[in-house]
């Protein structure tokens, strides 16, 4: 059976995934310096270790509503190769861990829903003979940026 990482983080009240070999590091929210006249999801971009990273908010590349903060948010940097080469950083409410996923935890989402919504599945995690079992979306991340950054 095949065993997948992901890293689980929180937006909102709703958890989500990404693959894990696309998270480069995991950092604290710092400033974020505002871009003039560019688009509405990139936050702006920060000075991480003497890299220039592009800051984007995933709230806006996934259509979610922008909410008030909500204490300290992260920032997930990303490896190059997801951004086509460019640093990128996600901003999210909160990351919780990394999950180790088996197959038969994770539910395939059929096509006519996932196509324009970046669902790779829907990770089962908990125990559903509890009523403890929570639902965490794994979201493509390298195909949300491949199309964002196309469209450019």
């Amino acid at each position: 059976m095949t065993i997948t990482d992901v890293v689980q983080f929180q937006i909102g009240d709703t958890l989500y995934a990404l693959d894990i070999h696309l998270a480069r590091e995991i950092v604290e929210m710092m400033p974020i310096t505002p871009v003039p006249r560019a688009p509405d999801y990139i936050a702006g971009i920060i000075n991480l270790r003497g890299e220039i990273t592009n800051i984007l908010n995933l709230n806006t590349l996934l259509g979610l509503e922008n909410e008030l903060s909500r204490g300290e948010k992260k920032i997930i940097v990303l490896v190059p190769d997801a951004a086509g080469g460019s640093n990128v950083g996600i901003i999210v409410d909160n990351v919780h861990s990394v999950l180790q996923v088996s197959e038969d935890r994770i539910e395939k989402i059929d096509n006519s829903i996932s196509s324009e919504a970046y669902v790779r599945g829907v990770i089962k995690t908990g125990n559903a003979s509890d009523n403890d079992e929570n639902l965490v979306i794994w979201i493509d991340i390298a195909k949300i940026l491949e199309d964002t950054l196309v469209e450019q």
